[in-house]
């Protein structure tokens, strides 16, 4: 089937305030935000869509939408995502949630909007276009929209796979449904059971009694850092754990919708519920790893290009918008190894991002010799920003990276600790580093790496299987 994947839902409209807190407020023990930026985004079902949307994938969002100030700039948003909206109208006034953010935290969520009321009709083209979708995530958060009869109606005729993230207060998955997607705390509320044991036993037990409850193909249960668990026909069920352990977790508001939202689109490509269920696992994964719904606007682009200076002056100033702390490392990673891999990932639990400067080919050359590097830049940098910890690279063709130093001032400069003199960091970029009121540290390392060491062992390994074959 060609067409949209559809999600249906309440929208919902996201706003962060970041900052900085310096004092406490002199009236009451409470901290004084300092506000340096403000974002909108959509929220509920808006997200789900706006996620699916970031995947190149056809997306259409039926909601129920306002004629207020917050409907108008959820239209906005979704219109500028690529998102095309068939929408119900809603009485009343949008919902809004503003979380007033420092140092990657959330200080506090301000909730705006009234009790939610029942939504219009759907259009003929809203039925329409349920018809003729590849897949359908019905996204519930509880306000209402996926009550309404007409609606519900359709989604029970609906021939495509419908992949359901149900709500506690929402209504019971429509029978069929191929998918739903609770998590733990969901799926205790929806089920009622308070019974004991651990959570795979729990998510086991309840998720089979949901999927007999609403008669839908698999429930998958999720279990944030411990992946999800499978329940289907059958009664073993089929744990999938992430793909790798997220070091620092700033934000995980909307890993269910990623999550949602790319089972239902594998689903809609064909694909086994256990296959989309292990893709889901690892796009929440990698959305959490990378900031969540906070880092949601300062996402670089990840293509397997080299990544210009430029993108990475970006990500710093979009990071220190928010207030946070910039990162970086350098060095020539002419071939990539264990001991590397450990510095960057140290280095990037400093702060709220790292980014890598890259020695390029001629800095290499004239560092190391004419022999080296042995991979040129463009696959050095695109080694380096596919790891999970580098948020972007810079490449400088300089014998030192003052230059680019200079023009990224970060907050924080590391080197492996293979680099620490006997007193501490004896760097040549400290001096300016220190100018700007930035910090040198070094971070340990893992001994007897390297990529001199490399290159001799295999160059030795080479010579004997040469004089071996003499």
């Amino acid at each position: 089937m060609s067409g949209p994947l559809v999600v249906v839902g309440d929208a919902l409209l996201d706003r962060d305030v970041a900052g900085a807190v310096s004092r406490v407020c002199p009236d009451a023990p409470v901290p004084v935000l300092d506000e340096r930026s403000a974002t909108d985004r959509p929220g509920g079902a808006g997200l789900a869509a706006l996620l699916a949307a970031a995947q190149d994938s056809e997306v259409a969002l039926v909601t129920a939408l306002a004629d207020d100030a917050g409907g108008g700039r959820l239209a906005e948003l979704l219109a500028a995502a690529g998102v095309e909206v068939y929408p119900l109208h809603l009485p009343g006034a949008t919902a809004e949630k503003i979380r007033l953010r420092a140092g990657g935290q959330t200080l506090l969520r301000l909730d705006r909007g009234g009790d939610p009321q029942p939504p219009g009709e759907p259009s003929a083209a809203t039925l329409a276009v349920l018809a003729r979708a590849r897949a359908i995530l019905v996204s519930d958060y509880g306000r209402g929209l996926v009550r309404q009869p007409t609606l519900r109606a359709a989604l029970a005729e609906a021939s495509a796979p419908v992949v359901w993230d149900p709500h506690p207060r929402g209504p019971a998955a429509v029978a069929g449904a191929r998918l739903t997607t609770p998590n733990l705390a969901e799926l205790r509320q929806l089920t009622g059971d308070a019974g004991g044991g651990s959570a795979l036993s729990t998510a086991t037990r309840a998720g089979h009694e949901l999927r007999r409850r609403w008669r839908v193909g698999a429930v998958a249960v999720t279990l944030g850092a411990d992946g999800a668990v499978l329940c289907h026909a059958g009664s073993t069920p089929l744990v999938v754990p992430p793909p790798a352990t997220v070091d620092r977790v700033e934000d995980t508001c909307g890993a269910g919708d990623r999550f949602a939202a790319t089972a239902a689109l594998a689903l809609g490509g064909g694909a086994l519920v256990s296959e989309a269920v292990g893709e889901a696992i690892a796009a929440a994964s990698a959305y959490v790893a990378a900031g969540g719904a906070a880092g949601l606007h300062r996402q670089e682009d990840r293509r397997p290009a080299l990544a210009a200076a430029r993108t990475a002056e970006e990500l710093v100033s979009r990071v220190r918008a928010d207030g946070g702390t910039v990162v970086a490392t350098g060095g020539c990673f002419d071939i990539l190894h264990a001991g590397h891999v450990a510095t960057l990932q140290a280095a990037r639990r400093l702060g709220d991002c790292l980014v890598v400067c890259l020695n390029s080919d001629h800095s290499v050359r004239g560092l190391k010799g004419p022999e080296r590097p042995v991979n040129p830049e463009a696959d050095r940098a695109r080694l380096l920003a596919a790891l999970d910890c580098v948020d972007a690279v810079a490449v400088f063709d300089e014998p030192t990276p003052h230059q680019v130093l200079a023009r990224l001032r970060p907050d924080v400069w590391v080197k492996g600790g293979d680099y620490a003199g006997e007193n501490g960091p004896d760097l040549p970029e400290t001096e300016l580093v220190q100018r700007w009121g930035g910090r040198v540290v070094t971070v340990p390392y893992l001994a007897g790496r390297s990529t001199t060491g490399t290159i001799s062992a295999a160059r030795q390994r080479g010579l004997h299987l040469v004089k071996g074959a003499v």
